[in-house]
């Protein structure tokens, strides 16, 4: 499937799954929850044999050197398809590697071809395999879209930095995985028929909910106690989360087509931008729930949430040598089991209530007994009905300080025994008589990495053999293997498509893996899987759902028969009277707003007239008819009376007849004569001579404009012969004097006309369907008006944009409104801003652009004068806003962009603490200045100590910055600034003293390889001449203030190109660093046996570019 997206969000990292173009297009990928068509389920129901696939493997030489825009690699052939790879080694109008898989006849192959492939994309980390970057999607390739990735692949700089390794020798390794899998029509699938079960929309990046409403609606006690919270049938479903969620139930239970969660994301208080940002499974259940306890409180139905998932453990902590134990008790709604070196399930519960040892120094302060060693551990004193197992398949690393997947095999079973051992889940306090036997109602499943994917669900609601996957709008019947075994994780071998080529089978880690699971206690089952039907369901609710229901069966079938009728939409001379002035302000209506017949086709115009009379209570021969055309200056207008043989026609010959474009409309202005009774007459013979005209009065004192009637005029008459007339419809003084102006056209801009009253209408090119404006004559006096002619008017209205502003620190309440023109310059608006908050001095102000797709300002301010007019700040691609963010500055604007900003980390020289400064100078300043400025804001320890800047990344020291170095082309962003005081000892260095880098290490094994990982804050150290390196340990230990017993266990390492070679004590340490055979970089690295914990304040299984889940109301 292609997008199902809203169009682009601005954000700096977010990669865009499309088919290539060159237009910078930004936006969520697919990928990102969005609703996809699944290989496993949506295309194919149920495969009988295993689709063909292919790894292919592009070596790319000379990469910095390639100077095309594109690259293709050779073509290669994967279920008899041909392949290829398209890169741009630039990016596509980005600051990323563009990457996407290409069909590489497409030019040749027959019209209306199609193919459908899972793949992923790889740039290699030639390195550390573990840091390849591999993003996966799926796609249906057709003609307009025979080539389909990832727009924004992986950062530019990254990829060209030779440290990260993904470029090694100027070379880079792209890796192909391609599975071609068969094509099903996904559009004709009816869910309900072939499984009783409807699907959920997805709103965009909804999946992950989806996933979860359903889990929750198939615990049928569940969805009884919703239907029995109290609403009435005065809420409505947009403010009460209790009604939307009865609401999604009801048409999930009784509903023959899937159902949208708008309602239920609304009575979230989610706008747009929310329902396009993924979230995690996990913690929108705990928040849910929390929401409904609270809204079930005092109600029937309380406490529901703890009666179906609460459960109980115990924390303890017991003394081994005195009689001494501290309990406590906590309550639980789910439980976080540890994916990583755990086999299984009962694996995880084994570590979860694993006892840990408290001695040596980790001993435990027992009240009156002191220090005592002592077991600490965890004991379940009892499970809930419904258990919840969130699997950590997301751990934070704390060696690339980022959240990463965990895709290890994990297998979880049919059935759960938790007294299994004798019970050695359960603490002494545990009611032994329930029997703590469950079975696997739900598997929610992952597919994707740590930077989003796609949620489903596997559940078997009755827990039968039977189950089905629920893949947003798509419910399928699967059998138990594709329910558990395939979503245990792992590695998963592909056949070979060429024997003999490569007789290596290859494996390739297994992206989509079980994420949470939900048992049901056997002993519970039958009062969990209860029967719910309509009688559980107040009778306003099913009143106002079946009205609902109706409505949408009978819009469909309007919508079905549609092809049978035609709209004819009659505008008539009260819709102009009622409109022009008010609604609109060019032409004359604007149809949606006007009576609209729906016609069948075949019959007769004529016969269509007698309903007209009954509506409008206008005489069949008192009905005259005109045909609206669009004329190439884009106006729309009156153009010709119908004839009467087109009278006789059917309206479905003369809608086609007449416009010829698939528009099923047809639109027609009534022309009524009434005569001096105010009675419809017939109306008069139109010749050849007349003309017929619209008439509008602008009132200049008023700034008023609207219409006043309409004439016949006669083609070689003058506008001078019908002002008695004009006057009279204005119900002006026969004198005065009238200014006429033929309103021309209004786009792209306004053109109005003065129209010569002595000139005849033919020589002006007055025609059927022209618009005359008219006013009194100006008088001198009349400058005083702001808008003192038509023409000036016009152009007012035309320009007028109302202009929502908003506080950039508040970015979703609007502040204050103003009317502005579109035309207005950059200065203009700041100075109506800068009245508007009170502020003397408007270049103070910084404007902002609005996203119109996220809801949310633009990452970058508009610069001081960097566009022309408001209409340039209003517009988002296609798309314009009326929103804009502001701020006050404490230094004029044309000031700021000319200094340059820099985040600064200063590490104390005697205190353990780091502190951030921002530094702002001219971008002109060298480092100096910035040392010099540093000097004024930091604590040092000497009030003669210097300083220095250090370019530190990945936990490594990369540049030390001259004094000299303008300011202007550092980047804090990427690379983080250290600022620090230079030792004493580095001053007065001799001629054979070294200053070296020390950096802190681990080892890795990784693809049965030996890595080293680097982490923590790295140094600079003097070392002398003839210096061992047990002297060397002696400063270090000093400098770092490590604790004897802590620092006991480091072992020291010259490395060189990444390799390790342990030092001894006894060692003259300059000696290595003094080596002409070694190149490249060099150091001391400290090896940690076991690296520090970091605390971190972020859910452990979130990605980290989520936001946390809200809900308001």
């Amino acid at each position: 499937m292609t997008m199902m997206t809203p169009p682009p969000l601005d954000q700096e990292e977010e990669e865009m799954l499309v088919p290539h173009s060159d237009l910078v297009v930004e936006g969520p990928q697919p990928m990102e929850g969005v609703a996809q068509v699944d290989p496993a389920g949506a295309v194919e129901t149920q495969q009988l044999e295993e689709p063909p696939s292919m790894k292919f493997t592009w070596r790319i030489d000379n990469f910095p050197r390639l100077n095309v825009r594109k690259h293709y690699s050779e073509v290669f052939v994967v279920g008899g398809y041909k392949w290829r790879i398209l890169i741009f080694p630039k990016g596509n109008n980005v600051e990323h590697l563009s990457m996407y898989l290409d069909v590489a006849d497409s030019p040749a192959l027959p019209y209306g071809w199609s193919r459908y492939a899972q793949f992923s994309l790889a740039v290699v980390n030639q390195i550390n395999n573990k840091y390849t970057i591999r993003k996966d999607t799926q796609h249906q390739f057709n003609v307009r879209e025979s080539d389909w990735g990832f727009t924004s692949f992986m950062p530019l700089g990254e990829l060209y930095d030779p440290v990260r390794g993904y470029m090694v020798n100027d070379t880079v390794f792209v890796e192909a995985e391609v599975v071609v899998r068969k094509i099903l029509d996904y559009w004709s699938y009816d869910s309900k028929k072939e499984t009783g079960y409807v699907g959920l929309k997805n709103q965009g990046a909804t999946c992950y909910m989806n996933s979860l409403l359903q889990t929750l609606y198939h615990i049928p006690y569940f969805r009884k106690a919703v239907y029995h919270m109290p609403t009435t049938e005065n809420d409505m479903p947009s403010g009460s989360i209790p009604l939307a969620l009865q609401s999604l139930f009801y048409k999930l239970q009784y509903h023959d087509s899937s159902v949208t969660t708008k309602e239920l994301t609304r009575s979230f208080g989610w706008d747009t931008y929310d329902s396009f940002m993924q979230h995690d499974v996990q913690e929108l259940n705990r928040v849910l729930s929390e929401k409904l306890e609270d809204k079930m409180k005092g109600t029937v139905v309380e406490g529901t949430i703890q009666q179906l998932f609460e459960g109980h453990h115990m924390n303890y902590i017991e003394c081994i040598d005195v009689d001494y134990k501290s309990t406590r008790k906590e309550s639980f709604y789910d439980l976080q089991l540890d994916v990583k070196g755990c086999r299984d399930v009962y694996a995880s519960f084994d570590k979860y209530v694993e006892v840990e040892r408290l001695e040596g120094d980790n001993k435990y302060q027992a009240e009156e007994h002191g220090l005592q060693d002592a077991k600490k551990g965890v004991l379940f004193i009892d499970f809930p009905p419904v258990l919840q197992l969130h699997l950590k398949r997301f751990e934070y690393d704390f060696i690339r300080d980022t959240m990463v997947k965990i895709n290890d095999r994990y297998e979880f079973p049919l059935q759960l025994d938790l007294d299994r051992d004798n019970g050695k889940y359960l603490s002494p306090d545990a009611d032994r008589t329930v029997r703590n036997l469950y079975s696997l109602h739900s598997v929610l499943v992952h597919s994707g990495g740590v930077h989003g994917g796609h949620y489903y669900a596997f559940i078997r609601p009755t827990l039968s053999d039977q189950w089905f996957k629920f893949d947003d709008e798509r419910v399928t019947k699967e059998d138990i293997k594709r329910a558990l075994e395939e979503q245990y994780g792992g590695e998963e071998e592909l056949p070979q498509t060429n024997p003999g080529f490569n007789n290596t089978p290859f494996k390739f880690t297994k992206y989509s893996n079980a994420y949470m699971l939900v048992y049901i206690r056997d002993s519970d089952k039958d009062k969990i899987i209860c029967h719910v039907d309509e009688k559980d369901i107040a009778e306003h609710l099913r009143v106002r759902l079946k009205k609902e229901q109706e409505e949408k069966v009978e819009k469909r079938r309007h919508k079905a028969q549609a092809h049978l009728y035609t709209i004819i939409k009659v505008a008539r001379e009260e819709d102009l009277v009622e409109q022009i002035g008010k609604d609109i302000y060019f032409d004359l209506v604007d149809h949606d707003k006007v009576r609209s017949f729906r016609i069948q086709k075949q019959i007769k115009f004529k016969d269509f007239k007698e309903e007209v009379a009954r509506d409008f209570g206008v005489p069949v021969q008192c009905q005259r008819f005109w045909l609206w055309a669009k004329r190439q200056n884009h106006t729309y207008r009156p153009n010709r009376p119908l004839a009467p043989p087109e009278e006789e026609q059917p309206v479905g010959q003369l809608r086609e007849m007449m416009n010829k474009t698939n528009n099923a409309e047809l639109k027609l202005f009534l022309e009524v004569e009434l005569g001096l009774d105010k009675v419809p007459v017939s109306p008069p013979e139109k010749s050849k001579d007349d003309i017929l005209l619209f008439f509008k009065l602008y009132n200049p004192e008023k700034g008023e404009l609207r219409y006043v009637g309409r004439l016949f005029v006669k083609f070689y008459g003058r506008p001078i012969e019908i002002l008695p007339r004009l006057i009279e419809m204005a119900s002006f003084n026969q004198d005065e004097e009238l200014e006429l102006f033929e309103e021309i056209k209004f786009e792209p801009g306004v053109m109005c006309e003065h129209l010569d009253k002595k000139m005849s209408f033919r020589a002006s090119q007055i025609e059927d369907g022209d618009i005359i404006c008219f006013q009194k004559a100006r008088m001198d006096n009349e400058d005083e008006f702001r808008y003192p002619d038509v023409p000036s008017y016009l152009e007012y209205v035309h320009n007028r944009q109302i202009v929502h502003f908003r506080s950039l620190e508040r970015p979703k309440e609007d502040d204050f409104v103003l009317e502005l023109s579109k035309v207005h310059n950059y200065d203009e608006v700041v100075e109506r801003v800068a009245q508007q908050v009170g502020l003397d001095d408007p270049s103070k102000i910084r404007l902002t652009s609005h996203n119109c797709y996220s809801q949310q300002p633009k990452p970058q301010p508009i610069k001081f004068q960097g566009v022309e007019h408001l209409s340039d700040m209003l517009v988002h691609y296609n798309q314009t806003s009326d929103i804009l963010y502001y701020e006050v500055l404490d230094i004029p604007l044309p000031e700021l962009q000319g200094l340059k900003n820099l985040k600064v980390a200063f590490h104390h020289a005697s205190k353990d603490e780091v502190v951030i400064h921002h530094i702002r100078l001219p971008k002109q300043s060298t480092v100096g200045d910035v040392i010099n400025e540093l000097k004024t804001k930091v604590d040092l320890s000497r009030p003669d100590a210097e300083l220095r800047l250090l370019e530190v990344f990945y936990h490594k020291i990369y540049k030390i910055f001259p004094s000299s170095e303008k300011i202007e082309n550092i980047n804090d962003q990427y690379w983080t600034l250290r600022a620090e005081e230079i030792p004493e000892e580095e001053k007065d260095l001799g001629p054979h003293d070294r200053l070296i880098h020390v950096y802190h290490f681990m080892k890795e094994t990784a693809q049965s390889q030996l890595q080293v990982q680097n982490f923590g804050e790295p140094f600079l150290l003097v070392i002398h001449e003839g210096e061992m390196l047990a002297e060397v340990k002696m400063r270090i230990q000093k400098k770092l203030q490590v604790p004897d017993d802590a620092f006991s266990k480091w072992k020291f390492a010259f490395l060189s190109l990444g390799r390790p070679e342990y030092l001894e004590d006894s060692e003259i340490l300059s000696n290595r660093f003094q080596r002409r055979d070694v190149y490249g970089e060099q150091y001391l690295g400290l090896e940690h046996s076991d690296a520090p914990k970091r605390s971190y304040v972020v859910n452990q299984n979130r990605h980290t570019h989520e936001k946390p889940v809200k809900i308001y109301n």
